[in-house]
């Protein structure tokens, strides 16, 4: 199984020993640092323990954590240009998966300079994004979202994480792939279920999102079993277990 969102930075060690004895062999990290942050070091100083600290950390208790870095839509207030030059840099030695978690939040005018040019940098060198929706005005951010992207980058090349019910009809008929985040207080796995149920399993993919809100580690794995327990085809399962992020990502896993 793979957790396609997750917050390494924020979780102990103990949290990755349980993913892993659950079926949990390979997570996407990425990038969010819940603080105001002063000056681009600090973030870039944050970028490279995701990279360096927590990719060893999670393989001490067996878990294959694959990152993706850039700048979360939290900490657009800094000087991207240094986090940008160190974006080219980890794309260029496939460092990182994607670009991501990126997106916006408050639709401020640094998120949405700073979101756009991070979909240029993914454009010019051929990089996946993982896109950010908000909890508050989901459905009006999301519509800001979709009417930037296809001006800057493929649809295809993007995943729109954190989807529900309430706005899986704005996005379904599109090319994007589509994170559903099963955690407390944003989506329970029979939510998540009931889509996979109604709209098929090819486009999605699950993810925990844990961080340092309430989470649930397991609830990739607990969403799977649910699923092998009401009786899915398992070639349907195996697409939102793994294969799709598999192939999106491009993902070598253990």
């Amino acid at each position: 199984m793979i957790d396609t969102h997750m917050h390494a930075d924020s979780r102990s060690g103990e949290d990755f020993g349980e993913m892993y004895l659950a079926g949990i062999n390979t997570a996407i990290t990425c990038s969010f640092y819940p603080f105001r942050i002063e000056h681009e070091m600090i973030l870039l100083n944050h970028l490279n323990r995701i990279l360096k600290l927590d990719t060893a950390r999670a393989k001490e208790h067996g878990l294959d954590l694959k990152v993706a870095l850039g700048i979360h839509p939290a900490n657009a207030n800094i000087n991207p240009d240094t986090i940008f030059e160190n974006l080219y840099k980890w794309i260029e030695t496939k460092a990182i998966v994607a670009i991501g978690e990126i997106g916006l939040e408050d639709l401020t005018e640094n998120e949405i300079d700073i979101f756009k040019r991070q979909l240029d940098i993914a454009d010019e060198t051929n990089s996946k994004v993982i896109i950010h929706t908000p909890r508050k005005n989901k459905r009006e951010v999301l519509k800001e979202i979709m009417n930037i992207v296809p001006n800057h980058l493929d649809e295809s090349q993007a995943v729109i994480d954190h989807i529900n019910p309430n706005v899986i009809q704005d996005v379904i008929d599109t090319d994007y792939m589509l994170g559903l985040t099963v955690q407390p207080q944003k989506m329970e796995k029979e939510e998540a279920i009931a889509i996979l149920d109604e709209y098929g399993f090819d486009k999605f993919l699950l993810n925990s999102d844990i961080s340092n809100k309430p989470s649930d580690p397991l609830s990739v794995a607990k969403t799977i079993r649910e699923l092998q327990r009401l009786g899915y085809r398992e070639s349907e399962i195996n697409k939102v277990s793994h294969e799709n992020a598999e192939k999106f990502f491009n993902l070598n896993t253990v």
